[in-house]
């Protein structure tokens, strides 16, 4: 085997797509689970996918983002990643503290929508909804009211949908001899 060959692999390879599909199932799991139109199902159910999907693969997704040079995937999936991982984690968490911890997301989700304004419309959407489910999930959780905890469910699955769009128009871009799907 040529080491010339695999490091040359290894550093033209772009896990942006990956990093979009693992945020895109996790919003979508955590979003459709929280809305409760699924019958016996709860946001905490995604617990385990939030933890292996959104917080290691994403983290992955982000470092490897970051050695190609990208310093907005970069921090946008390593952010992102830890944020899913500590979710995951602090599932007894209480109530007053889960709710401060979706509104530093929320900052944290705000700020990446405000980097990503330049990359199009629908960099846009993805963080831009993030934002908006995360602040929309914490007043729900803060206020003890279960609607607007759905409302943000919702929300993030729309985030999710956005961002399972970006990669998988990333991943066919050009493979079917011309552009499938519009990314801007």
């Amino acid at each position: 085997m040529s080491n010339d060959a695999s490091g040359a692999n290894a550093r033209s390879a772009d896990a942006g797509p990956l990093g979009y599909l693992a945020l895109g199932l996790t919003l979508l799991a955590y979003g459709l689970l929280g809305t409760g139109a699924l019958s016996g199902t709860s946001a905490g159910g995604a617990s385990s996918l939030a933890h292996l999907v959104g917080g290691v693969t994403l983290f992955v997704a982000g470092l490897w983002q970051f050695r190609g040079g990208d310093r907005f995937s970069g921090t946008a999936f390593t952010a992102l990643g830890a944020f899913w991982a500590t979710w995951a984690a602090a599932g007894g968490a209480g109530r007053h503290t889960a709710g401060l911890f979706l509104l530093l997301w929320a900052l944290l989700a705000l700020t990446l929508t405000a980097a990503s304004w330049g990359d199009g419309l629908l960099a846009r959407a993805v963080y831009g909804l993030l934002t908006l489910s995360l602040a929309l999930s914490a007043i729900g959780v803060l206020s003890d009211t279960g609607g607007w905890g759905k409302v943000g469910a919702w929300v993030a699955a729309l985030s999710g949908l956005a961002s399972w769009y970006w990669a998988t128009a990333t991943l066919t871009g050009g493979r079917w001899g011309r552009l499938a799907l519009p990314v801007k």
